[in-house]
């Protein structure tokens, strides 16, 4: 269970949290001064800590000196009435991972309790490399024996001591992010912070303001200053996942903080500078990118000081029967499952699939296999369809028939499957749905649909691939069409 620690002398700041919290699985602590803050804090070493800048015997700067002495890593949220920028960049010079002001509401008390937990994870929980037959659940294992995965370690030991940049290639499901993670704990920056955005996730605006922060009044919305990961994790670690998401300007502001170490923020003048170690991760093509002017060739070679390619889950011979052994090791403990095995049939499905999602589809047919199982061997009626069919699933075709818009139909379906990943599943059926439909609006063309969409040509090119979307399925024969569609679908790499 996760521990969650409040040093704060306002008892209502205390009452709210503990609503907040109310629902969620952690265990909650609270304190009113530093000295006893500090004791609760060394007693039951929390995973996050939600700490006032005025308390009673000293302020909250002055402890968090003390905490971070004591352990480097522990999240800790700064609240406080004052909107004094100066007392914010202060908090986040001594490590904190965010800072807001009073009142709080719950919905954000949940978020940052919940990111905060994220990043204590990232940065505690071990990545180990599995020992022969070693069946350790303690923290998150590289599995695999495979010439094509020794070279990964190998390539892990000679990179993680030396302060470069590191780009992380491979489909999408391979690992990227337990790679960098192994990287960093191995590095000597593993006592510092570590901290993973998807440059994905978020729009153009969102993207620049997370990674350098804005000044109050730089855009819409920005009613205080706030601090960028980057400033935040000084001295640390930051992987950016989906880097060949970001947008020509947020690429040339990477560029600048890779060259000089120091950055603006966004509506800013300042000059702050930073020491950042950058590990990156894409599954685009790059230097396509590049050709098509989407990505710039400098970026890319600051990014690039070592590469490290992950290989997909088909090129790694035996490391199958090792992954599913592992998962099946874990999903019992966290299941509550007694599976001791699976049958010759259904091994025999496993290996005849290509994996297009690579292990993270693995680990999600296993886990829906053992929740549909009814005794103690897996067998092939309790996998999904598309492996008993030894292909991937074809996409639904979004505009195929009346179908795609029957949203209860497919809730319906998924329910009736026993499905335990519904929010995923409903997200991902929308969103090839939407993409679809715009793309068939413009004949294929993906540069006008992604100038609709709002997104960036690259991270269009990305969903498309993701997501299994097929020009053919989506768009229809126009003769009359000025423009052809955009190559896509199985020849494009990214």
């Amino acid at each position: 269970m996760h521990k969650v620690l409040v040093i704060d002398d306002d008892r209502t700041v205390l009452r709210l949290v503990e609503k907040a919290l109310a629902d969620v699985d952690i265990e909650l602590f609270s304190a009113e001064t530093a000295e006893d803050g500090m004791a609760l804090l060394k007693q039951e070493q929390p995973d996050a800590l939600l700490l006032d800048i005025m308390l009673p015997d000293k302020t909250g700067l002055e402890l968090a000196q003390e905490i971070r002495a004591f352990d480097a890593k522990l999240p800790v949220v700064f609240i406080t009435v004052s909107d004094d920028s100066d007392v914010a960049i202060e908090a986040m010079k001594l490590g904190a991972y965010e800072y807001v002001l009073k009142p709080l509401g719950i919905e954000q008390i949940q978020d940052l309790v919940e990111r905060g937990l994220e990043t204590r994870r990232l940065m505690q929980a071990p990545v180990l490399l599995q020992e022969n037959n070693d069946q350790s659940l303690d923290g998150e294992v590289l599995v695999g024996r495979s010439p094509q995965m020794l070279e990964v370690y190998k390539q892990i030991g000679r990179v993680a001591a030396q302060d470069v940049s590191v780009l992380i290639r491979g489909e999408s499901g391979t690992g990227k992010e337990l790679i960098a993670r192994a990287i960093y704990q191995h590095s000597h920056r593993d006592d510092n912070c570590f901290l993973a955005v998807n440059c994905a996730a978020l729009t153009d605006t969102l993207l620049e303001s997370e990674l350098f922060g804005h000044e109050k009044g730089a855009f819409t919305g920005a009613d205080h200053r706030r601090i960028g990961r980057f400033e935040q994790c000084n001295d640390g670690t930051i992987f950016l996942d989906e880097v060949g998401d970001m947008s020509p300007l947020t690429q040339s502001k990477v560029l600048r903080l890779l060259q000089e170490q120091r950055f603006e923020r966004v509506g800013g003048s300042d000059m702050i500078q930073v020491d950042v170690r950058i590990i990156s991760a894409t599954n685009c093509d790059l230097e396509r990118m590049i050709e098509d002017s989407e990505y710039r060739l400098d970026l890319f070679h600051r990014l690039n000081a070592f590469e490290i390619h992950l290989p997909p889950l088909r090129d790694r011979g035996n490391d199958i029967q090792l992954l599913i052994e592992h998962f099946l090791a874990r999903f019992n403990q966290k299941l509550g499952k007694g599976i001791t095995g699976i049958s010759d049939e259904a091994m025999e499905l496993l290996f005849g699939y290509s994996w297009p999602g690579n292990v993270r589809e693995l680990q999600s047919v296993l886990r829906k296999a053992m929740l549909m199982a009814t005794g103690p061997v897996l067998v092939p009626e309790f996998f999904p369809q598309e492996l008993q069919s030894k292909k991937p699933a074809e996409p639904s075709a979004a505009t195929a028939d009346n179908k795609a818009t029957d949203i209860a139909g497919f809730l319906d379906e998924r329910e009736a499957a026993g499905s335990n990943d519904l929010h995923a599943e409903s997200t991902e059926w929308m969103e090839r749905y939407l993409l679809s439909r715009i793309l068939q609006k413009h004949n294929g063309n993906q540069s006008k649909a992604a100038e609709e969409l709002g997104i960036t040509r690259g991270s269009l090119r990305h969903k498309i691939k993701t997501l299994g979307i097929s020009i053919n399925h989506v768009v229809k024969a126009d003769a009359d069409a000025d423009e052809s569609p955009d190559p896509v679908g199985e020849d494009c790499d990214c």
